[in-house]
């Protein structure tokens, strides 16, 4: 007869539950101080539906009134150094760290509130409504709060977006030797999400110093956790991956606090990630003033159940029982805080002109100015100042022919070396003499600690990478295996990491580095075959780089890695194994941004290309004697363009060509051509020509695969179509 024995997980699971014993033993400033700032953000919120009732937010408020209890009991525990990251509903769980790091001791509620509690509560009511002198000048609004001096480092509007970059931030905290820890706050709808489940298991796998905080206020929107998911007690994922949990009432502040307390031991002593459930209750609808049962998914009756057990009542029946505070002193306290928020609304509002008695518009002066509305897409990179800039023609001498996929090893090896900030990160990297393709040789030998491979999540991991490099320590190099696997992170590529520095003001740095290698042609089919280029471009906040010979792959690597915008360097697999002008033993040269190269000069046509399309072109030009001007963008994004040698070359062929191999849906040269019919028309005597391959991926097939991408052949192909139709006007 077949056995069975019963397995238990390696992690501990339960649920913790104070006594009265714990709330008589609780100290007076702790309990005071926790019922400021529960009293601070119940009304600062319910002032913000006041505001949006008027029609003064625009878009959504998600207000998190009667969840405070959860944001607060936690981020009383922490401390300044300790970081937080939060949900689309996240007043409370921002408010929570900022007035934590504020007052750590707690803010006295007998006597008048501090200025510097003014000043933070008017900045962020700024924010959410969109106004210049807001955190991130309103850019961020009600769902993007961050203030990192407070060690608040971003709430989030993409339901679990959040919680890779703050496996990112609890790295940082690690790896510089620091006891901080991170908290990220999320709700019953995040914790199915795929980038949370690859978070669990990668803070778990390197043993992170982070708690995933779960607000469980049972419903996603309108839609009950009991109907999404078989097991409700949500704090049951942890132990699966190996991570020591609770479930607590979140509507008991001292409950949470304390159970916090063991997490933060836990953490702090080196013993990995933790995980907290917090019942909560969101009294209101989803976003707005409304409660649930007004959209009938609740009923008056749940609500009022959970209601009796308002964390603020539940606070001020045991001050006042304890004869710590009077009933008195309770009101007096939520009136201070009332007419505080009062007093700041008449910073911000003034009778609207013309209108009806009571009626409010914010004032004028609070907006940004529109001409804001693109700066801090990017930086200015004021960061390369101090750079010298070299290009081919300094090293004349010394350019020897030299392997590329050497470069790669070599630049990245070199920056590991001098650099101890960088961080190289990705799928095997520290396996199989370097990765798939040989790109980081040698390197996990010698830098054990910071050559890391991956588990298979790319949504984890590259968010971890983007939370890296917005905490400013580390400057990380993430390597994606293909191209293809972008779409797997998206979310964290490109909602995340590309549109942070923008989002948040324009004032933060997001040095990241991505690698990705193009693999078509290999018969990986139409999953590992693509050229994102184009759809890079469209994406705001990418820097973009393709470098065809090793003596750019070395200087375009080092630009990107000094600049503090995100960068994606792409790679083609036809240039690893190829040999082309480097220098060897030389890993220390810059190539400017905005630069590109000139590969052949010529005064009848200009073909404008990048990577490895490159070789391909001038072979195609050899071939068929065409007088054309060869230009390898090397930079390809929009703000780094090198429009002077495309300006200057157009000026004199007056005809253009864009060549290149991927699909025609995600063309880069689309937007290009675009963009150069719209500036220099007037020098074009002909419609901009492009090459590029087919509307299907490359299939498996050899012979379906080459019919798909575009190649010497195709170039040749349209060089002969263009001299005829030269020869015949």
């Amino acid at each position: 007869m077949p056995a069975e024995h019963t397995l238990e997980a390696k992690a501990a699971w339960s649920e913790f539950v104070v006594t009265q014993d714990d709330w008589d033993a609780a100290a007076p400033d702790l309990l005071t101080g926790m019922f400021s700032q529960l009293v601070l953000i119940r009304t600062f919120e319910e002032y913000v539906l006041e505001l949006a009732a008027d029609g003064l937010i625009h878009g959504p408020a998600h207000s998190s009134i009667g969840q405070e209890g959860g944001a607060v009991g936690a981020c009383f525990a922490l401390a300044s150094e300790d970081t937080v990251n939060g949900s689309h509903r996240g007043h409370h769980q921002f408010l929570a760290k900022v007035l934590a790091h504020l007052h750590p001791k707690g803010i006295d509620p007998t006597k008048p509130l501090p200025e510097d509690v003014r000043a933070a509560l008017l900045r962020s009511l700024r924010e959410i409504c969109g106004l210049d002198r807001g955190f991130s000048h309103g850019r961020g609004g009600s769902m993007h709060l961050q203030w990192h001096e407070a060690g608040a480092i971003g709430t989030n509007a993409i339901v679990g977006g959040g919680v890779p970059l703050a496996a990112g931030s609890a790295w940082a905290h690690k790896k510089a030797g620091t006891d901080a820890v991170t908290f990220t706050f999320f709700g019953d709808g995040a914790i199915n999400i795929g980038s949370t489940l690859e978070s669990l298991n990668l803070a778990a796998a390197w043993s992170l110093p982070l708690c995933f905080f779960v607000e469980n206020n049972l419903y996603a929107v309108s839609t009950h956790v009991s109907e999404v998911t078989a097991e409700a007690r949500l704090s049951g994922r942890g132990p699966g991956f190996g991570i020591r949990s609770w479930k607590v009432d979140g509507m008991d502040p001292l409950a949470v606090y304390l159970v916090t307390q063991q997490a933060l031991a836990h953490m702090r002593s080196g013993d990995g990630p933790t995980m907290i459930e917090a019942d909560v209750y969101r009294y209101f609808h989803q976003n707005g003033p409304f409660p649930g049962s007004a959209f009938r998914y609740r009923t008056k009756e749940e609500e009022a159940q959970w209601r009796a057990r308002d964390p603020i009542d539940t606070m001020v029946g045991h001050l006042v029982r304890r004869r710590i505070l009077s009933k008195r002193a309770v009101a007096e306290t939520i009136k201070r805080a009332k007419d505080l928020m009062s007093e700041l609304g008449d910073v911000l509002l003034e009778p609207r002109p013309g209108g009806k008695p009571g009626e409010r518009r914010i004032r004028p002066s609070e907006w940004p100015d529109p001409a804001f509305v693109d700066e801090g897409v990017r930086g200015d990179l004021s960061e390369l100042a101090q750079i010298e800039f070299t290009d081919a023609e300094d090293f004349a001498d010394g350019l020897t022919d030299v392997k590329f996929i050497g470069a790669v090893a070599g630049v990245m090896g070199r920056r590991l070396e001098t650099d101890p900030r960088v961080v190289v990160m990705g799928e095997d990297v520290h396996r199989l003499n370097g990765g798939t393709n040989g790109a980081t040789r040698g390197l996990s030998e010698e830098f054990p600690d910071r050559v890391i491979g991956t588990p298979i999540s790319e949504n984890a991991f590259a968010g971890l990478g983007g939370g890296l490099a917005l905490d400013g320590r580390f400057r990380p190099i993430v390597e994606f295996m293909y191209a293809d696997f972008m779409w797997v992170a998206a979310d964290q590529l490109f909602n995340q990491i590309g549109k942070a520095r923008h989002m948040f003001g324009g004032e933060g740095k997001v040095p990241f580095v991505l690698r990705s290698k193009v693999a078509t042609g290999t018969g990986y089919g139409s999953q590992h075959s693509m050229d994102p280029a184009g759809i890079f471009a469209t994406a705001a906040g990418w820097r973009i780089v393709a470098p065809s010979t090793p003596f750019d792959y070395v200087g375009l690597m080092n630009t990107a890695l000094a600049c503090d915008d995100p960068v994606v360097v792409l790679e083609h697999v036809d240039l690893y194994n190829s040999t082309g002008p480097g220098l060897p033993e030389n890993y220390d040269h810059y190539l400017p941004v905005g630069k590109a190269a000139v590969r052949r000069e010529g005064a009848a046509l200009t073909i404008i290309t990048y990577l490895a399309m490159t070789p391909a072109v001038l072979e195609a030009v050899e071939q068929t004697g065409v007088d054309a001007e060869v230009i390898d963008l090397r930079w390809l994004d929009r703000a780094s363009l090198d429009w002077d040698t495309i300006t200057q070359s157009v000026k004199k062929t007056n005809n253009v060509l864009i060549a290149e191999q991927g699909a025609i849906g995600t063309s880069y040269g689309g937007w290009l051509a675009d963009e150069i019919q719209r500036r220099l028309f007037d020098w074009l005597d002909a419609p901009i020509e492009r090459v590029t391959g087919g509307e299907a991926s490359p299939s498996i097939s050899k012979v379906l695969e080459r019919a798909a991408f575009a190649s010497t052949e195709e170039v040749v192909a349209k060089l002969r179509e263009i001299s005829q139709e030269q020869n015949n006007g």
